[in-house]
């Protein structure tokens, strides 16, 4: 049998990770909720695995890649500096563009007042999750199972704590645990579209490939510090979300090295 394509692969691992957002909503249903204090950590653990998966993953191999393209020593650079700010860039317009609702600000970006709140909170997270879809499609593409599997089995570890924070939310918010399960579920399935784009780009244009690894890794970096740091931070916890941090950024590291 003929070997799966980059592009296949990339959007297999990230239909394989979206799913562990459904595997972290589990307890709700069940009436088993960690305590605050237990989720910032976890998301703690989220933010380091997505951090270290940035660096090493993404960041580390689109130099290489720049690298064997460019004669110049500051070309890589430059090129992988300005692709982490478009990344980065991107998924600030899409959060200031899109109306969407965060379960501790609020609604951000335009009016949608006729938008139900269940789908600002579902927009809120496709925004958070496509650059995690992203950037495993784009290691597949980059690497095949080489760089893809790393990311993919860390993407999916951090999906768990992400989705259990999602439904936790939508309890508070007065949803039931069915509903607010099911809703947590459903918002890793934008994974896999991310995934399947960024394996697509960078297998049918090499050239492309420094540009999309740090593109992702600067999407996620934006999620990380807009998003998941400030929210582990919000209610008193900040040395167990660093402890959680910490853990998943050698973890993941871990990871990389020993599967890459």
């Amino acid at each position: 049998m003929d070997p799966l394509s980059p592009i296949a692969l990339g959007f297999l691992g990230s239909l394989a990770a979206g799913p562990m957002t459904a595997a972290g909503a589990l307890p709700v249903l069940f009436g088993r909720i960690p305590s605050r204090a237990m989720r910032d950590l976890s998301l703690g653990f989220a933010a380091g695995v997505m951090l270290a998966a940035s660096f090493f993953s993404l960041i580390i191999p689109a130099l290489d890649a720049a690298d064997a393209r460019f004669d110049s020593a500051a070309a890589p650079a430059a090129v992988v500096c300005l692709a982490i700010l478009l990344g980065m860039g991107a998924v600030a317009l899409l959060n200031e563009r899109l109306p969407h609702e965060h379960f501790a600000s609020g609604r951000e970006g335009p009016e949608a007042a006729a938008l139900r709140r269940v789908w600002l909170f579902i927009v809120a997270i496709a925004i958070h999750n496509f650059p995690e879809g992203l950037a495993v499609g784009v290691g597949f593409g980059a690497e095949g199972l080489d760089s893809g599997l790393p990311l993919a089995i860390g993407i999916g570890l951090q999906n768990a704590p992400e989705g259990l924070a999602v439904a936790v939310a939508l309890l508070g918010e007065g949803y039931g645990r069915w509903r607010a399960f099911a809703i947590a579920a459903l918002t890793g399935l934008v994974e896999p579209v991310g995934g399947l784009l960024g394996a697509g780009v960078v297998t049918l244009s090499q050239p492309l490939l420094p540009w999309g690894l740090a593109f992702a890794a600067g999407a996620m970096l934006y999620v990380i510090s807009h998003e998941i740091i400030p929210e582990t931070h919000r209610s008193g916890h900040q040395n167990r979300a660093t402890l959680g941090l910490a853990i998943g950024l050698v973890i993941m590291l871990f990871l990389d090295v020993w599967l890459g």
